[in-house]
Parts: C-alpha cells; sequence; structure tokens
C-alpha cells in the first residue's frame, strides 16, 4: 500500500507544481511583462550573445560554445537543485512559460561571461582567471542582481557562489582543453 500512497502524494505535489507554475506565470503577465525589469532581463539575454558573436575568436568557436554549452546545462541543474531544495529563488520573471527556467542567467549571463574569460589570456594561469571570474560573478554581479530583485539568495552566502562560479569555470576550461576536433569528414 506504501506504493500507491505514494504515488498519490506525487500527483498531489504535481499539482502544487502546476499551480505554482500558474501563478508565475500570472506575475510574468500581469506584472512583470514590458516593465523597465522586464527588458533590462531581456537584454541580459540578448546582448551578450551579440557582443560575443563579434568579439569571439573565430579560431575557437567551437571550444567556446562546447565550453558555455557545458556551463549552461551545469548552471541549470545547480539552480534547478537549489531552487527546488529552497536554498536561493528567482523573484523575477521573464516569460510566462517555463518561468524557472528562462533566465538570463543560465542562458547568457554565466555562459557567455565564460567563454570571454577562456578566450582572454588563454596562457595565464587559469587558477587565478577562474578565482577572478568567480569573485566577479559572486561578489559583484549576484549583489547587483540582489539589489535589483532578480536574485533572493535568502541564508545563501556569496562565498558559496563563489565556489560555484569556480566550479563551473574550471569545467568549461576542462572541456575547451578537450582535443581531437577533426571533423567528421576527415576521419
Amino acid at each position: 500500500m506504501a506504493f500507491m500512497e505514494g504515488i498519490e502524494e506525487s500527483r498531489k505535489g504535481a499539482k502544487l507544481i502546476v499551480d505554482g507554475s500558474d501563478m508565475m506565470s500570472k506575475a510574468v503577465v500581469d506584472h512583470f511583462l514590458f516593465t523597465w525589469q522586464w527588458w533590462f532581463g531581456i537584454g541580459l539575454f540578448v546582448i551578450p550573445w551579440i557582443i560575443w558573436l563579434v568579439l569571439r575568436k573565430r579560431e575557437s568557436t567551437g571550444r567556446l560554445l562546447l565550453a558555455g554549452l557545458i556551463t549552461i546545462i551545469l548552471a541549470l541543474i545547480i539552480d534547478l537543485i537549489a531552487v527546488e531544495i529552497g536554498l536561493w529563488r528567482y523573484p523575477m520573471k521573464f516569460s510566462p512559460v517555463a518561468p524557472m527556467l528562462l533566465l538570463p542567467y543560465h542562458f547568457s549571463l554565466v555562459p557567455v561571461a565564460v567563454m570571454f574569460v577562456l578566450q582572454i589570456k588563454p596562457k595565464a594561469n587559469s587558477l587565478l582567471k577562474g578565482a577572478i571570474f568567480a569573485a566577479l560573478a559572486a561578489f559583484g554581479a549576484m549583489k547587483f542582481f540582489v539589489w535589483i530583485h532578480f536574485y533572493d539568495p535568502k541564508d545563501w552566502l556569496s562565498i558559496y557562489d563563489f565556489c560555484i562560479y569556480l566550479f563551473l569555470f574550471y569545467v568549461a576550461y576542462w572541456f575547451s582543453k578537450i582535443g581531437g576536433y577533426k571533423s567528421l569528414a576527415e576521419q
């Protein structure tokens, strides 16, 4: 009988998630859509990619995109887990569809920033580069996002964000160093 009770609790939990998503979607449509904060968030989603397309090292585009994709995946996983267990939250929503997933942070700011840091002075000490990136992100950018109400860290400390950003940088750095980028047609 315990299994069926679990199924019933799971059904109730799923309904609460749907109800919460409906509430967040309503907040986007009724309160956030077309505010300066919404436009700012949309700009944070689009402008970094435009800048990256113009300023990227073209001969390293594949490596950088792989590093950026890995950063997106890891940032999403970390955020979904942390938000799910209540470590932090994002009060500002940008899309009425999947309001938790479509954040400029996940798909633009962090991956583009990581790709830029990777291509700047590629022979420099990676620990120093990663630490500078993590410090700017955790102690600068995240504080700014708290100030404009895009991020609510609850009791989460900035040093934890620093560790997450350092981790994201190093995983992306490792993926950017993977060899074997020969064309499939050449094999």
